[in-house]
């Protein structure tokens, strides 16, 4: 129920490939000499008439909103006239389906009546939870979430990777020797931040695979690894430099998360709103009364067939 229900697709709808096409083509020549509409006309005038049938400038001004964003963009001049050529032949096929009796049958008209359900729940829906879902409330959320959330470590650590576990201890005993880490790192490594001196910069436990992760996140600052640690990598010396908190991140990251888990919440509320407010009676799938004992009547196995010349044999 998150997301938007859709009728099948309309004629409008179909032409919009071909729009794209023709703004872009609109674009690559010079732009015409037409007057820009205004996007709430005085009066809302008629800019066409398809066998007798207004098309008014609203129309168009709706049309536009539908379109996707990069559509939307295009200059009034350019885009309405397009427009109108689509709505006019939407219009001269619907005319057509209707001269032909299409909007008298039945399968057709159930289709316009599921369509009409879809879209009286889509507005219904909206206006329950426009006004729960406000960019105060999931800042609130992201507050609150944040409160809640346990601090979690990030470190700071150097590395040496080299292929065998041989070279990765001949690295140790030049660090143990005294040698600067960062030289060393230099010198020998073969893995990311190699020229920095193997730095890694500051990192979560979950952003590294889980055997190095474990070994880098038990060591204190300043503290080197006291054996090789093997990944799916190789083998990696680990110096760890600095420890610290790590930060919550942006609103601007995650308030998209957050209005999403907001919306779900606020749809299945409001779902549950309207049966606890509607009169519903359950039928039989033949459209019997159901009994008492519907529910407690577990469906009669199928007997097996018996094979010719004795009993059924595992």
């Amino acid at each position: 129920m998150t997301q938007r229900l859709r009728p099948r697709p309309s004629i409008r709808q179909g032409l919009v490939p071909a729009l794209a096409v023709a703004l872009a083509l609109a674009a690559a020549a010079p732009a015409p000499r037409a007057q820009p509409v205004p996007a709430t006309p005085p009066g809302d005038p008629v800019v066409a008439r398809v066998d007798g049938e207004p098309i008014l400038l609203s129309d168009l001004a709706a049309a536009a909103r539908d379109l996707p964003e990069e559509l939307r963009a295009a200059p009034p001049q350019m885009l309405y006239p397009l427009l109108l050529d689509q709505l006019i032949a939407g219009r001269a096929v619907s005319a057509a389906a209707r001269r032909a009796g299409l909007d008298r049958d039945e399968e057709v008209r159930a289709r316009i009546r599921r369509a009409e359900e879809q879209e009286l729940q889509q507005a219904w829906l909206m206006r329950e939870i426009a006004s729960r879902v406000t960019e105060q409330a999931v800042r609130a959320r992201y507050e609150e979430e944040m409160a809640r959330r346990p601090a979690e470590e990030e470190v700071r650590a150097r590395h040496i990777l080299v292929p065998t576990e041989s070279e990765a201890r001949a690295a140790l005993a030049e660090i143990r020797g005294g040698a600067d880490f960062q030289a060393v790192a230099q010198r020998r490594s073969t893995g990311p931040g190699a020229r920095e001196g193997g730095d890694l910069g500051f990192f979560r436990r979950g952003d590294m695979v889980p055997e190095f992760a474990e070994a880098a996140f038990a060591l204190a600052a300043g503290q080197v690894s006291e054996a090789p640690v093997r990944s799916p990598f190789g083998w990696h010396v680990i110096k760890v430099e600095e420890r610290r908190a790590a930060a919550p991140p942006p609103f601007e990251q995650v308030a998209g998360e957050i209005r999403q888990q907001l919306l779900q919440a606020e749809v299945q509320a409001a779902v549950e709103r309207a049966r606890s407010a509607a009169r519903i009676e359950r039928f039989n799938l033949d459209g019997s009364a159901p009994r008492p004992t519907d529910a407690a009547e577990p469906p009669a196995p199928a007997a097996p067939a018996a094979r010719p010349g004795g009993p059924i044999r595992r």
